[in-house]
């Protein structure tokens, strides 16, 4: 009677100590371990780390952080403007006739981001952050501060090239972004409203955005890191820290981040960059055309047999489509063999040749396909 008793509290006793303290059991005496379920007394890496790397570290992007951040750098620009007293009298024709004109001189401030891309101070950001501006400068993520001297601009990508000559500066390494997929974790790095440069995470939302009316020509990354103003020329990284794409825009009805940026990626961005240390400026071919959708209810009334294409809508008097024969109506379809889906792509294509090169395009012509050989022409600046 005794012997059970005794027996029934030591059972009683392991069952306590297994449910609330397994790890003062002996191995042989503790609990299984649920099917699947890492041991208790070792850590299970995760998919693609190192053997014995706590599990725990795929939830930090810290290191990713520490390689990228030295290279963002802030960009100040200030501008001079001529501001007339805020008094009717000085607006008045007979008075400036006397006395001069009044205006005093203002200057403003505004701020964004940019990213150290060569090591000799190569500095890319966006076309917006500097336009107009009549002094740059930059403050590394270090504390050094230096003036930056503008190499070059493209208003139509909206990218801009700067230098500053400042010795030991960290230059980012730049990502192949055409290998980049949705659900892609990314940062997003830069001076959002001035507060000091800031890290933010998300994922590759989607990728290839066009006709969002923000530039002229658009391949976008968007994401849902948060983005917001003095985020722009910053740069948006993978999670080794390499440069996926330049942050400049978001979608917001407030002014703040509402999980919708966008990026210019580094395949559009390097090309950009070489042309303007190359040129001085971006060359691109042109035709002479106003390109148009072709919405469904076009396609239908063209019976035309898909609704790709980009239709003419205008030609330029004297342009090269028009000494080629081009007319409004005409339903561009194929480029030197490239399919035209819509007026993005159609852009993007003509961009891409070389002013003096002779491309063959395909229309649709009153239902049926027309080939014309037309001699492109370079690409004028926005404005002329």
């Amino acid at each position: 009677m005794t012997f059970a008793q005794a027996v029934a509290i030591g059972l009683a006793l392991v069952f306590v100590v297994a449910t609330l303290r397994p790890e003062w059991l002996p191995e042989r005496l503790s609990p299984p371990a649920p099917a699947g379920a890492p041991s208790p007394t070792r850590e299970s890496p995760a998919p693609g780390a190192a053997a014995g790397a706590p599990a725990a570290s795929i939830l930090s992007y810290s290191e990713a952080a520490r390689r990228a951040t030295p290279t963002v750098v802030n960009v100040f620009t200030t501008k001079e403007s001529r501001v007339a007293p805020d008094h009717p009298f000085f607006n008045d024709p007979l008075f400036r006739r006397f006395f001069g004109d009044q205006q005093r001189r203002q200057q403003t401030s505004s701020l964004g981001s940019g990213v150290i891309v060569d090591a000799d101070g190569t500095i890319l950001t966006n076309h917006h952050v500097i336009d107009g501006a009549d002094g740059i400068e930059v403050l590394l993520a270090d504390g050094r501060r230096g003036r930056a001297k503008l190499v070059g601009s493209d208003p139509e990508t909206d990218l801009a090239v700067l230098r500053v000559d400042l010795p030991n500066v960290t230059p980012i390494v730049l990502a192949d972004s055409d290998s980049a997929r949705i659900g892609d974790v990314v940062l997003a790095i830069g001076n959002p409203f001035g507060v000091g440069q800031t890290v933010t995470m998300g994922i590759v939302s989607a990728l290839g955005r066009t006709q969002l009316g923000i530039n002229t020509f658009e391949n976008f990354i968007q994401t849902d890191a948060a983005i917001n103003p003095g985020n722009s020329g910053g740069a948006l990284v993978d999670t080794e820290g390499r440069l996926l794409g330049i942050n400049t825009a978001i979608y917001s009805r407030t002014g703040g981040s509402l999980g919708i940026g966008f990026a210019i990626p580094t395949s559009t961005a390097r090309n950009v960059m070489e042309q303007i240390l190359k040129n001085g400026s971006v060359v691109r071919g042109y035709i002479g055309v106003e390109p148009q959708d072709v919405t469904p209810e076009l396609a239908q009334a063209f019976k035309l047999p898909k609704k790709d294409g980009a239709i003419i809508a205008g030609v330029m008097r004297g342009g090269p489509a028009d000494k080629a024969g081009v007319r409004t109506g005409d339903i561009l379809v194929d480029i030197d063999g490239r399919t035209i889906p819509n007026t993005a792509t159609m852009l993007n294509v003509i961009a891409q040749l070389q002013p003096g090169a002779t491309g063959r395009f395909t229309f649709v012509r009153d239902g049926r396909e027309v080939t014309l050989p037309i001699t492109v022409a370079r690409r004028p600046k926005p404005g002329q």
